[in-house]
């Protein structure tokens, strides 16, 4: 199946290329909107919140405390929650695709998961300038990002090609899918701290596999300290049953899908 995929590497390539490109075909500043909006989130988050609302973390004295944490959520979250929610529709997408064309079909989650990664990393790139001239870099240990980041990507994967597979036969899989997401973006603490939570609430974070994930990059980018470990074994453990039940379920079932399109 890899080797299959390998040999369609141009074809994922060009096909991200494409992609890019059409996001800017047209306009006037060409690529200069790929920085453009999320420099403006960035701008919103530090400008809003740390010079006119000013909200607080407990235990943080820096006037941008909050903004990193919010970015470091929002932008952890809206990785998974945009390669999740493409992931579960692509294959429906490029019916026709897959109809006229002969290609490994994992071509399509590939392309979609490269295409976002490339697009956090130009964000993440501006996120981490903001934290290099406000004083607030966290050194040598944003590196522990790395790890965590490969943790959420092999989850993203997982459920979302199993989720993508199984939305060709059940296609309220895609709509109940952004239904969830909506609802796990505010059970997660990303806007707000869970230091102010009960204890109770705090005990059921614990089985929300994204908040170990959101909260170590919280760690390393407000506190410039290594995560915790050992919490990510949780997320892991999610990620290799997803991995698992992905990769099944779209070995058994996509002689059917082109049919069932």
């Amino acid at each position: 199946m890899l080797r299959d995929v390998w040999a369609f590497r141009g074809f994922i390539w060009g096909s991200v290329k494409r992609e890019f490109q059409t996001r800017w075909q047209g306009t006037q500043f060409g690529p200069i909107w790929i920085v453009a909006n999320p420099l403006a989130t960035i701008f919103i988050f530090t400008v809003i919140f740390a010079n006119i609302m000013r909200p607080s973390l407990p235990g943080h004295d820096s006037p941008y405390a909050y903004s990193i944490y919010l970015c470091a959520g929002v932008l952890a979250w809206n990785l998974f929650s945009e390669l999740l929610s493409r992931c579960v529709g692509i294959f429906v997408e490029h019916g026709n695709l897959l109809k006229k064309m002969h290609f490994p079909k994992l071509v399509l989650p590939i392309m979609v998961i490269t295409s976002g990664f490339l697009n956090f990393c130009i964000v993440f790139a501006l996120f981490l300038l903001f934290l290099a001239f406000s004083g607030n870099f966290p050194g040598w240990i944003v590196f522990a990002t790395l790890p965590v980041l490969a943790v959420q990507m092999a989850l993203t994967a997982g459920l979302g090609m199993f989720l993508g597979t199984i939305n060709v036969f059940y296609r309220d899989v895609q709509q109940s899918t952004a239904l969830v997401l909506q609802f796990w973006f505010w059970l997660t603490p990303i806007v707000y701290a869970a230091s102010g939570l009960p204890d109770s609430v705090k005990s059921a974070l614990e089985w929300n596999p994204m908040w170990p994930l959101i909260r170590a990059y919280q760690t390393i980018f407000l506190e410039h300290k290594a995560p915790d470990w050992l919490g990510l074994a949780f997320p892991v453990a999610v990620a290799v049953v997803f991995m698992f039940l992905g990769v099944l379920s779209f070995h058994r079932l996509q002689g059917e899908i082109v049919d069932e399109l």
